[in-house]
């Protein structure tokens, strides 16, 4: 059906996936793909070798040492391990930590100066009264419609301070971090569930990338089934793998590949800033593969990146680190609210890809004024929004990357 038909830059098939799982797996990813026959879970967790292959990997990654460099600091395990690896690393580099402070959302940001302060590095904080503000210019930079690109606004402030921007991406799908996810993950299959029933429940533990009506959302260019979105995710879970591994193998093989390594790439190629991510390193990857599913996580405390943990512990930092941290999040329902109901209603009430069929106005006529709105539809939203706007840049060309929402 259509690429040639509707003459898109990408295909129907991305629309229907990025509106659905919010990732593309048909797209290249920069990380390669792991596949069942490469998770060999027979190891014990090393701390001593996670932490010195995450030195190497920084060491290798900044030769000589760099006189500064930026870090993305969130406040949470992931970010703080590697911040105080990098001062280990590199005392004598000049390390400049940004956090995000989004308004109306829970504010952390005093979490993340606290561990900046321990680590002797300037702390710049990122306010963002509207994330939306400039979505056109980050979806002009993607090329992709996907509206969450808070690392747009890191690597921009970045690229202000140093050639250099350091974050701590991969924790949570290396070393079983999801723990909200796998709890309640295990409460919706039992043991007698097949591969499909388990591809169903992994769906609905992802319950803000679609809406109960989905198939509805999509107009007559789009031939919606669910069959064609399982089949993206059920080799993870047709396997011999353990339930837990096959989790593990899914998350790795999901947004991580194909959303926020892949776009984050794109921000740092278009602000001329080198990433350096040494929790995804080629040989902290292959490693994690190897590591028993009960050395990352326990399942009876619900405790993921079991391994992170014990680092900090040994470096004498464990206290910095909140168990309730968020990471980058914005409020979304607040940010309906405040910006995004306003911005939705003025674009997609006279939206193209309502008026070139791709998307059912109905649905959006429905639910758009509907008091207090599911978060689950608020994010469908604002998927939308990236998808009209990105139709507005790349097919009928009548927005500017440069207009601010």
């Amino acid at each position: 059906m259509a690429e040639e038909k509707f003459n898109l830059p990408i295909s129907v098939d991305s629309i229907k996936n990025i509106l659905t799982l919010r990732y593309d797996p048909s797209q290249k990813p920069k990380l390669s793909p792991l596949n069942w026959k490469q998770i060999k879970p027979t190891e014990n967790a090393s701390s001593n070798f996670i932490q010195t292959t995450i030195q190497d990997s920084i060491k290798n990654s900044l030769n000589p040492e760099p006189k500064s460099l930026s870090i993305a600091l969130s406040g949470g395990i992931d970010s703080t391990l590697v911040l105080g690896l990098l001062k280990k690393t590199f005392p004598n580099t000049k390390i400049n930590a940004i956090s995000i402070k989004f308004s109306d959302s829970i504010d952390e940001t005093q979490q993340a100066k606290k561990i900046a302060e321990h680590f002797e590095a300037d702390h710049q904080i990122l306010e963002l009264e509207n994330y939306l503000e400039n979505l056109p210019k980050a979806i002009s930079i993607t090329g992709l419609p996907f509206w969450d690109n808070h690392w747009y606004y890191v690597v921009e402030k970045a690229s202000k301070i140093s050639k250099y921007l350091i974050s701590g991406d991969g924790g949570d799908e290396l070393f079983g971090g999801y723990t909200f996810r796998y709890s309640k993950f295990f409460s919706l299959i039992s043991q007698k569930s097949s591969p499909l029933d388990k591809v169903k429940a992994y769906l609905q533990c992802h319950e803000r990338d679609s809406v109960p009506d989905q198939s509805k959302l999509f107009g007559t260019k789009i031939d919606f089934n669910w069959n064609s979105i399982y089949s993206n995710i059920l080799p993870y879970f047709q396997n011999e793998l353990s339930t837990l591994d096959q989790l593990f193998l899914a998350d790795y093989n999901g947004k991580l590949l194909y959303n926020f390594s892949l776009l984050n790439s794109k921000f740092h190629d278009h602000f001329n800033i080198k990433s350096i991510t040494p929790i995804i390193s080629n040989e902290l990857i292959s490693y994690s593969s190897k590591i028993k599913f009960n050395e990352k996580y326990d399942p009876v405390k619900n405790i993921g990146k079991l391994p992170f943990r014990k680092i900090l512990s040994e470096l004498n930092i464990s206290h910095l680190v909140s168990d309730k941290k968020q990471g980058f999040s914005v409020n979304t329902v607040n940010l309906w609210k405040t910006f995004g109901l306003e911005i939705c209603k003025s674009i997609l009430l006279d939206g193209r890809i309502v008026s070139d069929g791709f998307i059912n106005n109905e649905w959006i006529k429905k639910y758009i004024d509907q008091k207090d709105l599911d978060v689950r539809y608020i994010n469908k939203f604002f998927g939308l929004l990236a998808f009209e706007i990105w139709y507005r840049i790349f097919i009928t060309q009548e927005m500017n990357s440069n207009t601010s929402l």
